[in-house]
């Protein structure tokens, strides 16, 4: 049965990576249908309520420069928010916003059908194709619907099967179902499918836990966001913490063979770093305890979230390991944590657009593409999003380059370099962190939201407003004279602040925080953002150096056998793009641009 209505672009899942794909592509007025077998369940957290930390708060400032919902969302459900790394340098420092569950669902919804999205209930069973060409999808029930494009973006949910245990049964997640066929339809046209595996820990009533024996994490005053606008539940309760004892690895060590990983039951490969609490004992042993968060899933549930306890051993068992910890004597377990396995997609097999290398038409984004994580699916998910919208109106598919920030090298890393786990957005992995801070990214990425259709030009007219108030300033500082150095020297050097510095000079131009902000980060930090901004020329440089398409290695002289074998499967486009392939050396590079400049 054929649907009688057409869409330019479909999407396949509700969760972080299908809103976002499903909200960028409406952005550029096409016709936009997003199936899921739940409606009422999209946007929902399996794993922690929290959005943001370390290398994922830079994802989701990103996200918010580029137009995207998931930072409205966070803010407008947050409870409690804290920057990490506030000792460290601005190029580390990650906002982190506990979240409402239940809420963050109900906003994301709310914001998504701001835009004209059609949400049909389904679950889609295969890729419409005829002739070699992508149509559509077609659903369980015999519906055929009709598409320039598709995003696929089922999180865990491809042939997903839950683990209690070593008892496991077909599951997306806990009480949902799997997507059962389209795995089959995914490896059809051609596409090579890995098993990875993740997990998500304990709930516990939070009337059983005795919150008096906890360290308590009070939030922020003033409460941080994403957007610049908190929400009104920013600052309404703590956190806590709590560490693992003697009892619960003795109680872990002695029933690793009721662990589906440990007993051989799972094939699915984990995130590394992101362990299951029984990893942890057994790779750190010489460690006496782990820290754990103990957080609440939202304003009135009855539930506490044990962050860094995820665990696939049987429930019976997780009780006692629970009850083994400090202030959880009492504890009643709500609901058990469990390991899911699923199908996912070998991102080489991709586009730096997030589309499918063997079927045109074709994108993928989230946990699909062998990532981890609520924001990592997100960014992929506006990027594909977009880029199917594009397809569908007959324009250039767009990337984002690894110098552009943190989105840029999540997917250049993942086609680049593929991944043999399920892959996690770090700052270490970032090259030019300095200059990709989460406080700059309006300043990044606005100006090509706005060439891409995803924000209005009023917006940048305010970005480069705000920033031109900042260079101006910068240029007042460089004047003035105090203490026999210029404003700027004398801010660089340790202990003065801008604060300080503007009792004594008052600016003449009133200038808002994040402004301020701004004018201290490029005045204390010129020198090393000097030297990044060198690397990145260079970076440039080498992405200038374009290789052949079809270059035949095997005859480039010097290369190693490694190299010969991995540069033949990954086909980098240019000299940095081999440069960044694992295994490759120096001395690879140095033939490359050898034979380049002999053939030239």
């Amino acid at each position: 049965m054929k649907s009688r209505m057409g869409y330019e672009v479909v999407v396949v899942g509700g969760g972080h990576a299908g809103l976002e794909a499903a909200w960028a592509a409406a952005a550029l007025g096409v016709r936009v249908a997003l199936i899921t077998v739940n409606p009422e369940r999209m946007g929902m957290m399996p794993c922690n309520p929290a959005v943001g930390g370390p290398g994922k708060s830079q994802l989701v400032a990103e996200l918010v420069a580029l137009g995207g919902l998931m930072g409205r969302a966070a803010d407008a459900a947050a409870i409690h928010t804290r920057v990490l790394n506030r000792s460290k340098g601005p190029a580390v420092q990650s906002l982190r916003v506990q979240v409402d569950r239940d809420l963050y669902a109900l906003k994301a919804q709310e914001i998504l059908l701001e835009r004209p999205i059609s949400v049909l209930r389904g679950e889609v069973a295969a890729l419409w194709v005829e002739g070699g060409r992508l149509v559509g999808v077609r659903t369980v029930d015999g519906r055929g619907i009709p598409a320039k494009a598709v995003v696929v973006a089922g999180g865990t949910f491809l042939s997903g099967v839950v683990w209690y245990g070593r008892r496991s049964r077909p599951a997306g997640r806990q009480g949902e179902p799997p997507a059962r066929f389209l795995s089959q339809s995914l490896r059809e046209v051609g596409h090579t499918l890995r098993r990875f595996k993740t997990g998500t820990p304990p709930r516990i009533r939070a009337d059983s836990v005795d919150f008096g024996e906890l360290e308590a994490v009070p939030p922020e005053v003033p409460p941080g966001s994403f957007t610049g606008n908190p929400g009104p539940y920013a600052q309404r309760l703590p956190t806590w913490q709590t560490r693992t004892t003697e009892r619960t690895h003795r109680l872990i060590l002695d029933n690793l063979h009721l662990s589906p990983l440990y007993a051989g039951d799972i094939r699915g490969i984990g995130p590394r770093y992101c362990p299951s609490i029984e990893d942890k004992v057994v790779r750190f042993a010489d460690k006496e305890s782990h820290l754990l968060f103990v957080e609440p899933d939202g304003l009135s549930t009855s539930e506490v979230y044990l962050q860094g306890f995820s665990s696939s051993l049987p429930p019976e068992l997780q009780e006692k390991m629970v009850r083994s910890l400090p202030g959880f004597s009492r504890a009643v377990v709500q609901r058990y944590a469990y390991a899911v396995e699923y199908d996912s997609l070998d991102p080489t097999e991709l586009t730096r657009g997030l589309e499918s290398r063997l079927l045109p038409g074709l994108f993928s984004a989230g946990q699909v593409n062998g990532t981890s994580g609520y924001e990592e699916a997100a960014a992929q998910g506006l990027l594909a999003g977009l880029n199917a919208a594009r397809y569908a109106l007959g324009l250039p598919k767009v990337h984002l380059g690894r110098e552009t920030g943190y989105i840029g090298v999540l997917v250049d890393d993942l086609v680049g370099r593929g991944t043999d786990e399920p892959y996690r957005m770090m700052t270490g992995r970032v090259e030019l962190r300095l200059l990709c801070r989460a406080d700059n990214a309006d300043e990044r990425l606005v100006p090509l939201a706005v060439a891409w259709g995803l924000r209005p030009r009023e917006d940048l007219e305010r970005v480069r407003a705000k920033y031109e108030r900042v260079e101006a300033e910068l240029r007042r500082l460089q004047a003035l004279r105090v203490e026999g150095v210029s404003g700027l020297q004398w801010l660089r050097r340790p202990g003065n602040t801008y604060e300080a510095l503007l009792e004594r000079f008052p600016t003449p131009t009133p200038l808002s925080q994040e402004e301020r902000e701004q004018v201290e980060i490029r005045a204390k930090y010129a020198g090393y953002i000097e030297r990044q901004e060198r690397l990145r020329e260079r970076m440039r440089d080498l992405e200038a150096l374009r290789l052949p398409e079809g270059l035949d290695y095997p005859r480039v002289p010097g290369l190693s056998r490694e190299a010969v074998e991995k540069l033949s499967r990954f086909q980098p486009r240019t000299l940095a793009e081999a440069a960044r392939v694992p295994g490759i050396r120096d001395s690879d590079l140095t033939a490359l641009l050898v034979h380049l400049r002999r053939e030239g």
